[in-house]
């Protein structure tokens, strides 16, 4: 079950890598229509406020079609077979359950306690969801929907039919069991969903009326479930469905831009539903005194190592919000690391709100400044002041606390021994012995046959080919993969016998950061080349079918 849900929550996160282009448009588009700000040059109907609100009509869609994104996306990662068919097939057996869903309400709404007259949002329970008015269950119902199609997809996309039924084989044969399944999981919805949306609003207002002890559970909850790859379970909800605001804090935060930039009051009284998206503080502050503490600690003559080892990873952290290179490297090191880490990310994030500081905070300098500094600065600056000088502290924080306790445990981080590989956790791409098979071949020499070790490449494709191929062999081969997804980062692979898997060491001396290990689920973490990894390990994959 545990790899299930792993999966599930990596597939699930592949719309949100989208976001980081909207929101860089939508911030300097807020930016640039704000006539507050930029003056008379930005009033409606000027030249200027039309090409921005274009650029702004654009940069949307994202934000504006998350549930029909999370229902397409979600095949891509979980379909076993004919994934751009199975994202099809989902899209359009979504679309069914929500016209289903509208009709049951449309004539028996008030029999399940919807009024359906009211207009989409607000307390109606009710959206607009690709111009259907339908029951709002937001991300997580189009995940749900998007599942069933999927298991729907992986067991009747093969499924023979006679000859002379030929035409509706395929994605016509899923679709046909879709149009019926959807009957009752449609009227189950409508039932079953006001109760769990009861449940989960009680979770949110456990954290919401805790204040800003909340805003600091919440961020160390998140932090805590990282290693298990949970984390995406507990704030999706919050940051892009409808459970704290319609829409979606990130979507709601995004609309309502031009209202808060011309604001001139409290951003945490402007807009107190944005507490929670604190768990990016320990990304651009903790993670940079994470580094300086490693390179504090590193053995004098590892110290030059460490520092071109840790610079990478931590403006990784720092840009895009991506701290598993950095958070792994320590994780299974000294897991007592982690746990303060986790703990002093819950303070920051404490600290920060109870200074004022609030708004879209979960990502790196980029996401940060695309939806907080560029759009508000005008008017909040005094507020990021008070951000910077809070950061700068918790950089020395993280700084003195790491260095104090790796020394003092003697924690073997990275560059603390004289093993050669002690600081090269990062780059090593040495490992191709593995990547060889001997090629047996007779020669005739006078009458004989010799019999030649010759030894030839298996994989002699770009880096990424090589480095899929290496991973897959330190799995143990295409024989032992169950199946694979990835997020931002990570390869998540389901493996048949965990027990061949090689060792962390040797995933991180082919140039990954080490591996993550829970039962039969393997996660490797590539990096920000996870894309392209997991593209060639998918080929590679297919060509050893």
């Amino acid at each position: 079950m545990m790899e299930k849900i792993q999966k599930f929550g990596g597939a699930m996160f592949t719309p949100v890598m989208l976001f980081a282009v909207s929101a860089l448009l939508i911030g300097f588009g807020t930016l640039f229509t704000t006539d507050v700000i930029m003056g008379p040059i930005a009033s409606e109907g000027t030249v200027w406020f039309g090409f921005w609100d274009m650029i702004l009509s654009g940069a949307w869609v994202v934000f504006n079609q998350l549930p029909l994104l999370f229902a397409i996306a979600l095949p891509i990662g979980l379909a076993r077979k004919q994934n751009a068919r199975a994202s099809m097939e989902a899209f359009v057996i979504y679309l069914v359950f929500l016209n289903y869903v509208s009709s049951i309400l449309k004539h028996w709404g008030p029999t399940f306690g919807v009024d359906f007259s009211q207009e989409v949002g607000g307390a109606s329970g009710l959206a607009l969801i690709a111009n259907i008015k339908t029951l709002d269950m937001g991300m997580m119902g189009a995940l749900l929907i998007s599942g069933i199609a999927i298991w729907l997809h992986n067991r009747y996309f093969d499924k023979r039919l006679p000859e002379a039924l030929g035409v509706f084989k395929g994605s016509a044969f899923v679709l046909g069991i879709g149009f019926i399944v959807m009957i009752p999981v449609a009227f189950l919805a409508v039932l079953i969903w006001p109760k769990i949306q009861a449940g989960m609003n009680s979770f949110r207002d456990l954290i919401l009326n805790s204040g800003t002890l909340g805003v600091g559970i919440f961020v160390l909850l998140e932090k805590l479930l990282i290693p298990f790859g949970l984390h995406h379970l507990l704030y999706a909800p919050m940051y892009y469905d409808s459970l704290v605001v319609p829409g979606g804090i990130y979507a709601y935060w995004a609309q309502n831009l031009p209202q808060i930039a011309a604001a001139t009051g409290s951003l945490k009284e402007i807009a107190p539903y944005a507490q929670l998206t604190a768990t990016g503080w320990s990304k651009i502050f903790g993670c940079v005194g994470i580094a300086l503490a490693f390179y504090k600690t590193a053995l004098p003559e590892n110290k030059k190592k460490i520092a071109g080892l840790m610079l990478p990873v931590a403006l990784t952290a720092v840009l895009s919000g991506v701290t598993e290179p950095i958070e792994f490297t320590f994780l299974f090191i000294a897991p007592q690391l982690f746990a303060v880490h986790s703990l002093l990310a819950g303070l920051l994030a404490m600290t920060m709100n109870a200074f004022g500081v609030v708004g879209i905070y979960s990502g790196g300098v980029i996401e940060m400044a695309s939806l907080n500094w560029i759009p508000l600065g005008a008017n909040h600056w005094k507020t990021y002041l008070i951000m910077l000088v809070i950061g700068l502290i918790a950089v020395a924080v993280w700084y003195f606390v790491f260095s104090f306790l790796i020394k003092k445990f003697d924690f073997k981080t990275p560059g603390r021994t004289t093993d050669k590989d002690s600081a090269k956790l990062y780059s090593k791409q040495d490992y191709r012995d593995k990547n060889k098979t001997t090629d047996k071949t007779t020669i005739e020499s006078d009458g004989k046959e010799v019999v030649s070790d010759k030894k030839k490449d298996v994989k002699s494709g770009d880096k990424f080919e090589t480095v899929a191929d290496e991973i897959l062999i330190g799995l143990g081969g295409p024989d032992n993969i169950k199946d694979f997804t990835n997020c931002v980062t990570r390869l998540r692979v389901n493996v048949k016998d965990p027990s061949i898997v090689e060792s962390d060491e040797y995933f991180k001396n082919i140039g990954t950061y080490g591996t993550a290990k829970s039962g039969n689920s393997v996660h490797v973490i590539v990096g920000m080349d996870i894309q392209y990894v997991a593209d060639a390990f998918g080929e590679i994959l297919k060509e050893n079918e």
